[in-house]
């Protein structure tokens, strides 16, 4: 399960949560995020939310991206699943389409097969967009920084790039409603978090004794 939107949407709570109520229920869950979520992908993740990688255009990004999520997949991921977990990731494939795809205009085929090798068959079961306009999100996100931090390589872009974005991860959901489940991250925590639970029920099977 992967959990997809913009800046300060609140993915990260959100994952927590149904972590936990997962949990409750007897469910293992492996808890990751991208880029990230194994100790080389970290290291990348650093550099490319530094800033570090921009000058050198998005598909260079797209590449580190890629690089950091077959180490992910490799090292955590898929030994997670072939345990049984569940595994829940804020960020997956679709931040890649959306970011450096859509934003980036990285030719459609080139992004695909890129896509193509680096998860090799790994789509999620099930993803939730979490959608809300992007003055909301970019004002929680500044709200969470600590004091002195400076925004992120994403964070600092214009207003004109969320809203795109905004709109990328929507038209990623209409492609894909089998897989994408909308949701208002412009809710309380509490009530994004039941309307999550409540698709996830009904969307996964093996959560029906839940």
């Amino acid at each position: 399960m992967t959990l997809e939107g913009g800046e300060g949407a609140g993915k990260s709570t959100l994952a927590r949560v149904l972590a936990q109520r997962l949990a409750k229920q007897g469910v293992k869950v492996e808890l990751t995020r991208e880029p990230g979520g194994s100790p080389r992908a970290e290291a990348i993740r650093e550099t490319i939310l530094s800033g570090a990688v921009k000058p050198h255009g998005p598909f260079v990004e797209a590449l580190m991206f890629s690089a950091a999520r077959i180490d992910h997949i490799d090292r955590l991921i898929r030994p997670a699943l072939a345990r049984g977990d569940w595994v829940i990731c804020d960020r997956f494939i679709d931040s890649t389409r959306a970011y450096q795809g859509v934003l980036g205009n990285i030719d459609k085929g080139l992004l695909a097969e890129l896509e193509r090798v680096t998860i090799d068959g790994l789509v999620p079961d099930l993803t939730f967009i979490l959608d809300l306009p992007p003055e909301i999100g970019l004002a929680r996100a500044a709200r969470r920084r600590a004091p002195g931090e400076v925004s992120d390589r994403f964070e600092s872009e214009a207003l004109a790039f969320h809203r795109t974005l905004r709109q990328a991860y929507l038209a990623i959901a209409a492609d894909e409603p089998g897989r994408c489940v909308i949701l208002d991250a412009a809710q309380p925590p509490e009530a994004l978090a039941d309307d999550a639970w409540g698709a996830l029920r009904q969307r996964l099977p093996m959560t029906e004794s839940a």
